[in-house]
C-alpha cells in the first residue's frame, strides 16, 4: 500500500469506529475492537495490494474484531457476589456424577462421540469428524443435537421430584 498509514486511519477511522459501536454498543469494547482493528491493518500494510479498497477493508477487519470481542465476552467469568452451594466433582466416572454419564451414553452413537471428542475432549470438529468419519458440516450437527438432547434430559430430570443431584453436579455442557 502507497498511502501513509497515518492517513488511512485519518480518513477511515470514524468508519471503522461506527462499525465496532454497532457490534459491540458504545463503550470500551468498542474502542478495543477499534484499535484491534488498526494494529491488524497495521501488520498487514506492507502487503496490501496498491488496488485494495481500504475502507471495505477496514469494515470486515473491524467486524471481525467486534465478533472476536463478543466470543470473548461469552467465555468470560460471570462475577457474582456469593457463589452457590454445589458439591465438588470433577466430572469422572464413579465420582458421584453417575447420572451424568449415564444420559451421555444413551445418546445415539454419532451424538456421542461428537459430543465427547469436542465438548469433552476439546478436539475441533474438523479432527473429531476425521475421527468418527463423515463431514465437519454431520460432525458440527451431532455435537450440536447431542448437547441439545443432554439440556434436555437434564432439565427434565431437574423438574422431577426425584431426580439425582449428582447428574446435575457438572453444569451445562458446551456454550449456550
Amino acid at each position: 500500500m502507497t498511502e501513509p498509514f497515518e492517513q488511512a486511519v485519518q480518513r477511515h477511522g470514524a468508519t471503522v469506529l461506527r462499525v465496532c459501536r454497532a457490534v459491540l454498543g458504545p463503550g470500551p469494547d468498542a474502542d478495543d475492537a477499534w484499535q484491534e482493528t488498526f494494529l491488524a491493518a497495521l501488520r498487514q500494510w506492507p502487503d496490501l495490494a496498491p488496488e485494495t479498497n481500504l475502507e471495505a477493508w477496514l469494515v470486515r477487519v473491524a467486524g471481525r474484531k467486534a465478533i472476536d470481542v463478543l466470543r470473548a465476552r461469552g467465555r468470560g467469568a460471570v462475577p457474582m457476589e456469593t457463589l452457590p452451594e454445589r458439591p465438588a466433582a470433577d466430572g469422572l466416572p464413579g465420582t458421584g456424577a453417575d447420572g451424568l454419564w449415564s444420559v451421555v451414553a444413551s445418546l445415539p452413537d454419532r451424538q456421542r462421540l461428537a459430543v465427547a471428542y469436542h465438548y469433552l475432549g476439546g478436539l475441533p470438529h474438523a479432527e473429531t469428524a476425521a475421527l468418527i468419519g463423515g463431514s465437519v458440516e454431520a460432525v458440527r450437527r451431532a455435537s450440536s443435537d447431542g448437547v441439545r438432547a443432554l439440556r434436555r434430559i437434564l432439565e427434565e430430570d431437574e423438574r422431577t421430584p426425584d431426580h439425582t443431584a449428582s447428574a446435575l453436579t457438572i453444569g451445562p455442557i458446551g456454550p449456550r
